[in-house]
């Protein structure tokens, strides 16, 4: 039987920008409830949570974790999760299945950026949040700004339950205005003693409680009237409705922290496990069939992949919730997606990078197993008999490209097989094969994320890697019209091979007229999937071709529009009118017509004023309002068109359109020039033409090359 039931396991991620403390609160939740002995530190590189090599050559958390804690008769699952935007993958992985969030702020430097981003994605999944202010033990700490600043980026629902003394060295008395106490602690932390509000902080203490009280009660009709007849609010009313509201993402508490002198992590907990909701009460999952799916142990087992980590010599760990159910080992489990069972061999809980074997988990709780061999991340695994399938996490796109290669030749299926299993454990990675470049591509949220995958895979796979800049997919097309003719003629015994085809080309563009002079007979319109148009014309009159060869020009005017005269790019919105011709009752036949085609519009294309179009971003980046004259001045460097400013609560969101071939090295200087509190996305916005002189440079190093390839 499991040692805790659905009611008493709370799941709660902690959450923040990079540097705000997260791993050092986790520490001190382990250490509070005496599952380790001593408090270890980021310094020293000896905490629970930052067990992995390169987090302690960093110095910060790369990778999601998951730990656990009791806590007066509860466990409490702990996801600490990386603050830097490029591991958002795992973040958003930890809030899918988590059942509160608790978002530090750092008191030195207020609602920093990665605040705001990692905001926006719990208010898509709905998680009931705490707001923690922590580091107030700083020479520089402002509480009074940190709450001005929360308040204003996620509104008046933002509630304090605490306020500190006072701030920096001497920071060790906080005032809580929930249970109207004040905790004092000793210069190591640890325990507080609870005290009578001194006379200098009770009327402000009694203020930000009646507020504390009303904001409350007016959540709930009940409360309302309770509150109304007596004044006040018994402490078992102001939990529920705090449970309430916050289950209903209504109301946001607000605590004080110092994680590194352990000061306040106690009575954090206490509230965790007192007020925070546990799955059961939250609302039910819902199948993408509609179906309700209860967080009940006694219901149907039902299990979510949210995260796979491949371990040496082992194979790859399955991370999961259990959603409905009792999971225990030896069990089988339907993957909904593919239809595969699955056994579950061993049952784990986490302690950072040891596992701990259990006998079952219920509904609600956060496990892992191992050998799944059909399952991966985002798959539903269900009893036999059951169709569920529970929401996926949706992992943003990419902010960055590059394109990597073995060292060594020789090594291209070794390299392979290392970034399938790079990609089975990183979602937010993609990997792409690109016949149009001619490279394998990896897409990626930023340099530190490019930086992690380069070292997974020479440690893990011993392979030697290294990234360069991807090629970047121009598109021809045409400014002017322009006619052509080509005869192909082949005699080599036996029957040959004849064709001649008279074209001309144009420009194509939405609803444009018939070409003047011809007759045309027939039209198709293809859309090409590297985008764009091409209109091909039947235009033959008195049957100079026989209609059955026109696919056959076709083919051979898309196989060079594969590959475009100008620089090798795919070509892109051309009109072709195929008029005239000649063909032999004996030698004409398929093959001929198709080279003839190609051959005549190549010759075609390069006589009507043909352009490389370069593909423009549109790049969009927030940052903080001090450094914005400093970002623009990096877009523009980068032939950026700053397009628009608009203000997001304390940061400024610039939005500009940037050439691609500009944005190779953009995430390390943005990152340079903010100091990390910047976050940027891209998006393709358009091609457009390249001026003359780029485009002279690029059509004739694409010569050399073709020269040199046949030489």
């Amino acid at each position: 039987m499991a040692e805790f039931d659905t009611a008493h396991v709370k799941n709660i991620v902690l959450l923040g920008h990079a540097g705000s403390g997260k791993t050092s609160l986790a520490e001190c939740m382990l250490f509070e409830a005496g599952l380790i002995s001593r408090r270890g530190s980021v310094a020293e590189r000896n905490t629970v949570g930052d067990y992995h090599e390169l987090e302690h050559e960093r110095g910060n958390s790369i990778f999601s974790k998951l730990l656990h804690t009791r806590w007066r008769g509860y466990k409490i699952n702990l996801l600490d999760t990386p603050g830097y935007n490029d591991f958002v993958g795992d973040v958003l992985s930890a809030l899918r299945v988590a059942d509160t969030g608790v978002l530090l702020l750092n008191a030195v430097n207020g609602v920093e950026v990665g605040a705001d981003v990692i905001w926006q994605y719990t208010e898509r999944f709905r998680t009931p949040m705490i707001f923690a202010i922590n580091k107030l033990d700083h020479d520089k700490a402002d509480y009074d700004r940190t709450l001005k600043e929360a308040r204003d980026h996620f509104g008046a629902r933002v509630t304090v339950i605490q306020y500190p003394v006072q701030t920096g060295a001497g920071f060790h008395e906080i005032v809580d205005v929930l249970q109207m106490k004040l905790y004092t602690f000793r210069d190591s932390g640890g325990k507080p003693e609870k005290l009578p509000i001194p006379d200098a902080e009770r009327a402000r203490a009694e203020q930000l409680h009646r507020e504390l009280v009303e904001t409350v009660a007016s959540v709930d009709e009940t409360l309302m009237e309770h509150y109304f007849d007596k004044g006040e609010l018994e402490e078992d009313e102001l939990k529920a409705g705090f449970r309430k509201a916050m289950i209903a993402h209504e109301i946001f508490p607000l605590f004080c922290l110092s994680a590194e002198r352990n000061m306040g992590s106690g009575r954090l907990m206490g509230f965790i496990d007192n007020v925070c909701p546990s799955a059961n009460e939250l609302p039910p999952q819902m199948a993408r069939s509609g179906e309700e799916l209860p967080c009940d142990a006694a219901g149907p087992a039902c299990i979510f992949i949210y995260k796979t980590v491949s371990e040496s010599h082992v194979g790859e760990l399955s991370y999961f919730k259990v959603f409905s159910g009792t999971v225990k080992p030896g069990m089988e489990l339907v993957n909904e997606l593919n239809g595969v069972i699955e056994k579950i061999s061993q049952l784990f809980l986490l302690e950072g990078n040891k596992r701990i074997p259990v006998t079952e988990l219920v509904a609600g709780d956060i496990g892992a197993t191992l050998k799944l061999k059909n399952t991966h991340v985002n798959n539903t695994l269900h009893v036999k008999g059951r169709n569920y399938e529970l929401t996926p996490i949706a992992f943003p796109p990419s902010n960055m490209t590059v394109a990597i290669e073995a060292v060594k030749k020789g090594e291209e299926e070794k390299l392979s097989l290392a970034l399938h299993q790079l990609r089975e454990e990183d979602p937010t990675l993609l990997v792409e094969v690109s016949p149009e470049l001619k490279q394998t591509l990896l897409h990626c949220q930023g340099d530190m994320h490019l930086a992690v995958a380069k070292w997974k895979i020479e440690s893990g796979s011993r392979l030697e890697v290294r990234f360069v800049k991807p090629r970047i997919p121009y598109r021809e097309t045409i400014c002017t019209g322009a006619e052509a003719s080509y005869r192909h003629k082949k005699q080599s015994g036996g029957a040959g091979q004849f064709a001649e085809v008279h074209l001309r080309i144009d420009p194509w563009y939405e609803d444009m007229s018939d070409p003047a002079g011809l007759n045309v007979r027939g039209r198709e319109l293809h859309d090409l999937p590297w985008g764009g148009k091409l209109a091909f014309y039947n235009c033959i009159v008195g049957g100079a071709i026989d209609a059955r060869f026109l696919p056959s020009i076709l083919k051979g005017v898309m196989e060079k529009m594969h590959e475009g005269p100008l620089t090798g790019s795919y070509v892109r919105d051309v009109r072709v009118c195929v008029f005239d011709g000649k063909m032999h009752p004996v030698d004409s036949n398929d093959i001929s017509f198709k080279i003839a085609g190609m051959m005549a519009f190549r010759e075609a294309f390069r006589n009507a004023d043909p352009q490389v179009l370069e593909p423009v971003y549109h790049v969009e980046v927030l940052s903080p309002e001090e450094l914005t004259g400093a970002v623009m001045g990096e877009l523009q460097s980068r032939r950026g068109l700053v397009e628009g400013m608009e203000t997001e609560g304390h940061f400024q969101k610039i939005g500009a359109r940037v050439p691609l071939a500009e944005l190779h090295g953009f995430s390390s200087a943005l990152r340079s020039i903010t100091q990390g509190r910047a976050k940027f996305s891209t998006r393709l916005d358009d091609y457009v033409p390249m001026q003359y002189e780029a485009q002279k440079k690029l059509t004739e190093a694409y010569r050399r090359t073709e020269a040199e390839a046949l030489a």
